[in-house]
């Protein structure tokens, strides 16, 4: 997978850290990842800047043409049986204005060359993606490799994570800065992140993030999930949490109400009604397996119609729902969907799959997320949202055209270029212009073989890789 313009350069901090010695080797310590993140920065900061002046790329409120889009235009179906067996394409001049497709033209047809014009040479447009599950504000990314250590249960880690907290919070900023940059460069261009809200940094991460995404305000989209990591209950952390959604966390987290917080009725009400008070949606990590994290979704979807919260509710993981049978999963489904209660899942592989098939069957909006990147909490995940879609296609059997093409939705909210029948419904005039753009012919190929992100727009906005500018 291609990723060499992803880390804001991990070689040239592998070749400083030797430099500055043991100074990093504990956990690259802040004093050291300060060095190198001021004398990197301005390293990086010149590159760019010597690059811009070379490099044309479209900015806020431009208007501009992209030219030889290939776009999706249906389904070729084999003969007698009607499999798809192949998609269709076309070559299309795209006009864009102040961050909306305004125009969607032939090539043969008349076009504005009083404008800037970019050649995308045939490459695919696809609909921007969606992290919606990730940790912006806690991560070694951009700093030197360290693996997460194995500790016994939940709790360790929770303990562990209150002395990390604090080491890590000089470079929270700049760290997530850098996985923002990753995450776009992969074409997401919309992120939900959750933010630790605890008595060890209080309201400090949620700061540092804060001012890391309005750096990325123009190239990037975002909502913030106040998370209670270490307990809403056990860190005694609400009125924290309260503060949290006053500084402008769009929704409210919370953490196993029974195996953390000890008291399933008291943890859910209080992450109710801390929504409720706020007007804020809810995103509650749920690992609970088995009878204890599906008497928690009950009661959540309950109090969710008792709240009047449809629509407001997202359930992370949810492992327990890989514990249902069929019959199970598709009445639970059902109720979910009836409420509109989200899933969002990583995608994991474990003794027994989640039943995403199911739920998407049943119109559950299924969202996916990265989570952990590099952090104490596992050291796996690269920021790729459509490597998480390439993996439910493998984990659930989804290797035919028809079937890879429609995954695509995973990754983008669920818009595909294509509907089930075939029929174009994406791109359309007056659509957002936030776009991924790849060298493949169609979403199937793209979920198939990962390539990479040519270009990344948000709202017309560059927000990674290049376009080709025609000179006039």
């Amino acid at each position: 997978m291609e990723q060499k313009n992803n880390e804001l350069s991990r070689r040239s901090f592998i070749g400083k850290a030797s430099k500055i010695g043991g100074a990093s080797a504990v956990l690259g310590m802040s004093g050291a990842m300060g060095l190198f993140m001021e004398d990197d920065r301005e390293h990086v900061e010149a590159k760019q800047i010597d690059k811009q002046r070379h490099q044309k790329s479209p900015k806020k409120g431009d208007t501009y043409m992209l030219l030889n889009v290939r776009l999706e235009s249906g389904y070729e179906y084999e003969n007698g049986n009607g499999n798809v067996v192949a998609t269709r394409s076309t070559i299309r001049n795209l006009e864009i204005k102040k961050g909306i497709i305004s125009k969607i033209l032939d090539t043969k047809e008349a076009y504005r060359r009083d404008i800037d014009c970019y050649d995308v040479q045939g490459m695919l447009l696809l609909p921007g993606f969606k992290d919606m599950h990730i940790h912006l504000d806690k991560t070694f990314y951009g700093g030197p490799w360290r693996g997460a250590v194995h500790r016994k249960n939940i709790f360790d880690i929770i303990e562990v994570e209150k002395k990390l907290l604090l080491e890590l919070l000089p470079t929270a900023q700049e760290r997530a800065e850098k996985l923002i940059e990753l995450i776009m460069s992969f074409g997401s261009t919309y992120v939900r992140s959750h933010c630790n809200i605890d008595p060890t940094v209080g309201l400090r991460n949620l700061e540092k993030l804060k001012k890391a995404l309005a750096n990325y305000s123009d190239k990037i989209s975002h909502e913030i999930v106040a998370f209670p990591q270490h307990g809403l209950l056990l860190s005694n952390s609400e009125s924290l949490l309260r503060e949290a959604m006053q500084l402008g966390a769009t929704h409210v987290g919370g953490l196993d109400p029974t195996l953390v917080d000890g008291n399933m009725e008291k943890s859910l009400q209080t992450m109710v009604q801390i929504a409720v008070d706020n007007n804020a949606g809810i995103d509650i990590h749920l690992h609970e397996g088995g009878e204890t994290g599906l008497k928690a979704v009950n009661r959540l979807a309950d109090l969710t119609e008792e709240a009047g919260l449809q629509g407001k509710v997202t359930i992370s993981h949810a492992f327990s729902l890989a514990s249902l049978s069929p019959d199970q999963a598709n009445e639970m489904a059902n109720r979910l969907a009836s409420l509109g209660i989200s899933i969002a899942s990583t995608i994991p592989i474990g003794k027994n799959a989640m039943p995403i098939p199911i739920l998407q069957k049943q119109k559950v909006n299924v969202m996916l997320g990265n989570d952990s990147i590099m952090d104490h909490w596992s050291s796996l995940g690269i920021g790729d949202t459509l490597e998480k879609v390439h993996l439910a296609a493998d984990l659930y059997g989804w290797s035919y055209e028809y079937e890879l093409s429609q995954a695509l939705s995973l990754a983008t909210g669920g818009i595909t270029p294509l509907d089930k029948a075939g029929k174009q419904v994406w791109p359309k005039v007056g659509d957002e212009a936030s776009v991924v753009i790849v060298p493949a012919t169609c979403s199937a190929e793209t979920v198939a073989r990962l390539p990479k992100r040519a270009a990344v727009l948000h709202k017309g906005v560059l927000s990674s890789g290049e376009l080709s500018h025609v000179k006039k």
